[in-house]
């Protein structure tokens, strides 16, 4: 039977004691955060440069599905656009500086949160639920930042092209607010980082004895046409975008699966 960790700087904790520990933990991460989030403020230019960059028409990612549909000799181009982002409100833009400043103080400093937690959390866990839950929150935060990416690159400018371009009539056209596009940045952001959490779910649900692989590939065509439906529901009627998003929810599907099924057989 595993042992709990009793290393000889540790002793039990009244419940007092871990009240104070855990105050001490947060004192510590929000300094952390507002200094990561004064730096990020600091830096105007270079933050909204790169928060910006995707309601831009030559974006990087126009660039590389252009240089994609080339391989199979298509002369495929995005048409360039502009959409204008305004301001309403006098004090709009320096709150919106302020809470952006805040979130990616937030998300940038989501490393060391993570550390902190699980060093708080870690004494009262046995031996090899230490080494489980280690594997477990790496995995977790690694799925999280390549949801944030996959919003970057492809869902949020998509989107943005498509939506900040439509118009009803050649007599209306679109001017975005500042705090409009901050807060779906952030919102599509936040969601596909944790739809990208898809695999540890799974994981967990397998390790509970909820799911088994079997159930899994047997309703693999109805989750691939719900996830297909959603792609299409969150991105523009426009089956190039929905396929960028579908494809890689299915990829973590089909991830799923395998580890599932590995779960199933060590179980």
């Amino acid at each position: 039977m595993s042992k709990r960790n009793n290393s000889s700087n540790e002793r039990l904790l009244t419940f007092g004691g871990h009240l104070e520990v855990l105050r001490k933990l947060l004192i510590r991460i929000i300094i952390v955060v507002v200094c990561v989030a004064v730096v990020v403020f600091s830096f105007k230019d270079v933050t909204f440069s790169i928060l910006l960059a995707p309601s831009e028409w030559n974006f990087i990612t126009y660039h590389w599905i252009e240089e994609f549909m080339h391989i199979f000799s298509s002369d495929f181009h995005f048409d360039k656009f502009h959409v204008d982002l305004i301001a309403t409100d006098l004090s709009s833009q320096f709150m919106t500086h302020l809470t952006t400043a805040i979130y990616l103080g937030l998300l940038c400093a989501s490393p060391f949160i993570v550390y902190e937690l699980y060093k708080f959390a870690s004494p009262a866990l046995y031996e090899n639920e230490r080494k489980y839950s280690t594997k477990l929150v790496c995995i977790v935060y690694l799925l999280f930042i390549l949801g944030v990416l996959m919003s970057y690159y492809v869902l949020f400018p998509i989107s943005f092209r498509f939506l900040g371009t439509y118009s009803v009539a050649e007599k209306v056209h679109s001017t975005i607010t500042l705090d409009s596009y901050i807060s779906t940045f952030t919102t599509l952001t936040l969601m596909m980082g944790l739809v990208f959490q898809l695999p540890v779910i799974a994981y967990v649900l397998a390790k509970m004895k909820l799911i088994n692989a079997g159930i899994m590939k047997r309703y693999r065509h109805y989750a691939f046409l719900l996830i297909m439906l959603v792609s299409a529901i969150i991105t523009p009627p426009d089956v190039m975008t929905m396929i960028l998003v579908g494809m890689p929810l299915y990829l973590l599907y089909e991830i799923s699966i395998k580890i599932v099924e590995r779960t199933n057989k060590e179980s």
